[in-house]
C-alpha cells in the first residue's frame, strides 16, 4: 500500500543529517505528516473497520525499518523501538494514538481534504493523534540507528476509541501494555491555541456508561388506568426522578450525572402501552462513584417500579472509567513542553478543567502511570466554533509537528538529546 505524497515540497527525515537538532528532524517530516493526516481525513474509517488506515501505518513503519505487529482483529498495531544494548526487562515508554473516525457527515466544504465517505468524518482529531505518533516513531527510529535513543519505546495505534468500552481493551488483551512503565497520549482541543498544550494532574475526563431501562406491563385502556400498569406515567416518573435520586444517594463531589437521551412509549392517545424505554448515560468524575453507580441504580429503579407495578430490566453497559493523570507524568509533559517551546517567557502550558467526556485511555492507566495532554489546534485569532464531534471540526495542522516534537523529546530526554 503506497503512502500519500507530501502535501508540499520538503526534505524527508532520511535526508536530515544524523546529528541534526530534534526540531530540524521534525520540520523535515512535517510535510509528509500533514499529507498523511489529510489522507486519513479524506478516508475515515469507523472503529474496528480501520483496515486501510492500519495498512498505511504498517507500510510506512516498515519502510522506516521498524517491525509493526497488527492486532488480532486486523486493525490497529503495535511497534517497539528498542535501542541496541537495552537490558532485558527495561520498561517501555509508550505513546498511544486512536485511529478511528466518527459516524457523522463532514460539513466542511472549503478544504481539499474533506471526507470522501458519506456519514464518516474525523471530527475528533484522531487523524492528528495518529500522525503525531507516526511522526514520533519515524524520528525515534532514526535516533535509534544513530545511537541517540537510550530507552525502549512502544507505539500504540489503537482502533475503536469511539466504540464503548473502547479499543484500548483490545490493545491490552493483545499484550500492548506488557512491559510498559509509562504511557502518554494527546487529544486535540479546539479551545486551546496551536503551540500550547493544556494539562491537569488527576482526573481530566469523566467515566461514561450507557444504560437502557425497559419497563413492561399488561397494557389497557386509558379510561381504566387503575386496572393495569400505567407505563407512560411510570416511565415519565423514572425519567424525572432517577437523576435526582441517584445524585442524592452519592457524594456530590463525585460529580455523578444521569442524563436521558431517548424516551419511547405508546402509539395511540387512548391506549396504555405494554412497553416503554429510557436510554441515557451516566457520567462521573471519580472512580468510587463510577464503581457504585450500577448497584445503586438497580436499587432505585426497583423501588420506583414497585410503586407503579411495572416490570423492569436494566441493560447497563460499562463504558470507561475517568482518565486520572499521574502527577509525575504531567510534570514530565510540562517540563518537556517548556524546554522545547517555552522560549522568551511564552505561555505554552495551560491548566485545564476536567471534562465530562469519556476517553478509553483510562484503561491503560489501570496498568501503568501516564497522562493525557490536550493539544492546542485552534489557529491564532480564529473565532469560528469547530468543536469536537461536529461536522465542521478542523485543526491548525502545525499542531502535528508540535505534538511530534513533544513526544520525541519525552523519549530522548526533555532537552531533546
Amino acid at each position: 500500500m503506497n503512502r500519500p505524497e507530501p502535501a508540499q515540497p520538503g526534505a524527508t527525515l532520511a535526508a536530515a543529517r544524523p546529528a541534526a537538532d530534534l526540531r530540524d528532524r521534525v520540520r523535515a517530516l512535517e510535510p509528509e505528516l500533514i499529507a498523511f493526516r489529510r489522507d486519513l481525513h479524506r478516508h475515515p474509517e469507523l472503529g474496528r473497520q480501520e483496515f486501510r488506515t492500519t495498512g498505511l501505518l504498517r507500510d510506512r513503519l516498515v519502510e522506516a525499518g521498524l517491525e509493526p505487529r497488527v492486532l488480532p482483529g486486523g486493525t490497529g498495531l503495535l511497534v517497539d523501538i528498542v535501542p541496541g544494548g537495552t537490558a532485558p526487562g527495561t520498561e517501555f515508554l509508550a505513546f498511544r494514538a486512536d485511529i478511528d473516525a466518527l459516524p457523522i457527515d463532514d460539513a466542511k466544504t472549503d478544504v481539499p481534504y474533506r471526507s470522501t465517505v458519506p456519514g464518516r468524518a474525523h471530527a475528533c482529531g484522531h487523524d492528528v493523534h495518529t500522525s503525531v505518533v507516526l511522526g514520533t516513531g519515524l524520528v525515534l527510529a532514526e535516533a535509534a540507528r544513530a545511537g541517540e535513543l537510550r530507552r525502549p519505546v512502544r507505539l500504540v495505534f489503537q482502533p475503536a476509541e469511539e466504540v464503548m468500552p473502547g479499543g484500548a481493551l483490545d490493545v491490552i488483551k493483545a499484550g500492548g501494555m506488557d512491559g510498559v512503565g509509562r504511557i502518554f497520549a494527546v487529544h486535540c482541543d479546539p479551545k486551546v491555541e496551536v503551540g500550547r498544550v493544556a494539562l491537569r494532574a488527576g482526573a481530566i475526563t469523566s467515566a461514561c456508561d450507557r444504560l437502557v431501562l425497559h419497563l413492561d406491563g399488561p397494557g389497557g385502556h386509558t379510561a381504566r388506568p387503575h386496572l393495569t400498569t400505567d407505563l407512560v406515567t411510570a416511565v415519565a416518573r423514572m425519567a424525572a426522578d432517577l437523576p435526582g435520586a441517584l445524585a442524592r444517594r452519592m457524594d456530590p463531589r463525585w460529580g455523578v450525572s444521569l442524563v436521558w437521551g431517548r424516551i419511547a412509549s405508546g402509539s395511540a392517545p387512548n391506549v396504555i402501552p405494554q412497553h416503554a424505554e429510557l436510554e441515557g448515560t451516566v457520567r462521573c468524575l471519580e472512580l468510587d462513584g463510577w464503581r457504585e453507580a450500577p448497584d445503586l441504580l438497580h436499587e432505585l429503579i426497583a423501588k420506583l417500579a414497585e410503586t407503579y407495578r411495572a416490570k423492569w430490566t436494566l441493560d447497563y453497559h460499562r463504558g470507561v472509567p475517568p482518565v486520572v493523570n499521574e502527577a509525575v507524568s504531567v510534570a514530565q509533559l510540562d517540563e518537556a513542553m517548556n524546554a522545547r517551546f517555552g522560549r522568551e517567557g511564552a505561555q505554552v502550558v495551560e491548566s485545564t478543567e476536567q471534562s465530562l467526556g469519556g476517553e478509553d485511555f483510562s484503561w491503560y492507566l489501570e496498568h501503568a502511570p501516564g497522562a493525557l495532554a490536550r493539544l492546542g489546534v485552534r489557529a491564532p485569532g480564529d473565532t469560528a466554533v469547530r468543536d469536537l464531534h461536529q461536522g465542521r471540526f478542523d485543526v491548525d495542522e502545525r499542531a502535528i509537528g508540535i505534538g511530534t516534537e513533544l513526544f520525541a523529546a519525552l523519549a530522548l530526554g526533555a532537552d531533546g538529546s
